[in-house]
């Protein structure tokens, strides 16, 4: 486990920067203090940590270990997830204390540290659960092995498609290593790459795992830059995630691509928008508005001016705070990054109506850091090129919509919230292949529990079924 410089955790409530700590990789032989790291700022540009990096040859190695070793038994493997998950949540782990581990990556991801503490909360149950999610997404029809008495008769039999999943993480929210934890219950071995955005919560999570029952030849960290980031690819048998490497491999059958969400609400006619304007609200700004399963645009079928005023005048009330405060709502970033965000919006948005944040949105806090505030822009039109434009922070954009335009409007979009009783329009939303998931009436777009999909289940990549039938 890779040690802290310090033993006093970072305390919240002053303004001491906290001592960097290095994060080794995680290897098949335990951790391995790398010579070559990178430093891991905060949105204040102080050193937070120093991330160890691993040479091409040490990812060959331990890709190799990976798949020469034999997944634990299928009992062993959901008891040894759920006391993992246990841990991430209460122990102290590498070093790191429950609060040091939630301070530091508030300040290194620019996240509130309510949405750091809930996510928390949420690996902890997911872990719980991962054997109900991994059984949700099991066909009716198939068994869990060959060995099931059904197969006596022949059944189908639920299998992996490969050994090894390699987790490529964006690093955007931590909540999304909560997700290849059904890789590791399905008896998949996974090496994670972190991203340097927001490398502490993988490696708290391994380290977890590895402290519950997980051999170092199960699960690995490995930290690299791009040449050896992509052996990381080439020596898995499926891949996922959402960072730039993998980005670059959209062709490939075995690496599935984590996409924007571009999530939207719809208001119908006979919707009252008022009563569920503290859903679009909640919709928008949740998760600090950085997730994929956050708002990027509201459609009204009549006027969307008064939504438009309402939803800006709402956003308006946010207070800007530093991440770490238990007040912050809004996310966090270095200046610098936060002027160009600033800039590229504010050209985007030429041409349409400024309801919030029209003549910039960046609130510095005088430490090198900057609040990205809300922004509210009504477009002219529902097709509108900025309704796509999803970032990360609260960006809405509000439009016009009208029945005879469809369901056009609604297409490539991960979650959309239907405000409408209209039942032949529901019909259309179920059916159309390109909308992820469907909410109707009061639900936010950020909803989800045990057992639904995301984006399609995670399953659906990783297994499929085989026809087995024995004496």
């Amino acid at each position: 486990m890779a040690e802290p410089r310090t033993d006093t955790p970072a305390d919240p409530r002053t303004d001491a920067p906290a001592e960097p700590v290095r994060l080794d990789a995680l290897g098949p032989g335990g951790a391995y203090r790398s010579r070559k790291h990178q430093d891991i700022r905060d949105v204040a540009g102080r050193p937070t940590a120093e991330l160890g990096l691993v040479p091409t040859l040490f990812v060959s190695r331990a890709m190799s270990a990976l798949h020469k070793a034999d997944p634990l038994p299928a009992d062993a493997r959901i008891a040894a997830i759920a006391r993992a998950g246990a841990l991430f949540a209460t122990a102290t782990l590498g070093g790191l204390s429950v609060a040091d581990y939630e301070y530091r990556t508030s300040r290194v991801s620019g996240l509130p540290i309510s949405v750091i503490r809930a996510a928390t909360r949420n690996a902890a149950h997911r872990a719980a659960h991962v054997y109900d999610s991994v059984q949700y997404a099991r066909p009716a029809g198939a068994v869990g092995g060959w060995r099931d008495p059904l197969t006596r008769t022949g059944r189908a039999v639920w299998a992996r498609r490969g050994d090894v999943l390699a987790v490529h993480a964006s690093g955007v929210h931590p909540g999304a290593h909560s997700l290849w934890l059904e890789a590791l219950a399905l008896g998949f071995r996974v090496a994670v790459r972190p991203s340097r955005r927001e490398p502490f919560t993988p490696h708290r999570l391994i380290t977890a795992l590895r402290e519950a029952g997980f051999g170092p030849d199960q699960v690995v960290l490995l930290p690299t830059e791009q040449e050896a980031g992509e052996a990381v690819l080439r020596g898995a048998d499926l891949a996922y995630g959402g960072d730039d490497i993998i980005r670059r491999f959209d062709d490939d059958p075995t690496i599935l691509r984590q996409q924007p969400g571009r999530s939207k609400i719809l208001l119908t006619a006979g919707a009252d928008w008022r009563r569920h304007l503290d859903m679009i609200v909640d919709s928008v700004a949740h998760h600090g508005g950085t997730g994929c399963v956050n708002t990027t645009a509201v459609l009204v079928e009549g006027d969307p001016a008064p939504v438009a005023e309402a939803l800006a005048e709402r956003l308006a009330a946010i207070p800007s705070l530093p991440p770490e405060d238990d007040k912050a709502v809004l996310p966090v970033q270095a200046l610098a990054p936060a002027r160009a965000l600033e800039r590229y919006v504010l050209a985007n948005a030429s041409g349409t109506r400024a309801w919030l944040g029209g003549s910039g949105f960046v609130d510095e806090l005088g430490d090198g850091g900057a609040v990205l505030r809300p922004t509210v822009h009504q477009v002219d039109r529902s097709d509108a090129p900025q309704v796509s434009i999803e970032l990360p922070y609260p960006c809405v954009w509000v439009a016009p919509w009208t029945r005879a335009e469809g369901i056009a409007p609604l297409v490539d979009t991960l979650v959309l919230t239907a405000v409408t009783e209209d039942e032949r329009l529901i019909d259309e939303l179920v059916d159309e292949p390109t909308i992820g998931n469907l909410h109707l009436g009061g639900h936010p777009t950020h909803w989800t529990d045990i057992g639904m999909p995301h984006d399609g289940y995670l399953s659906d990549f990783l297994m499929r079924t085989k026809t087995v039938i024995r004496g």
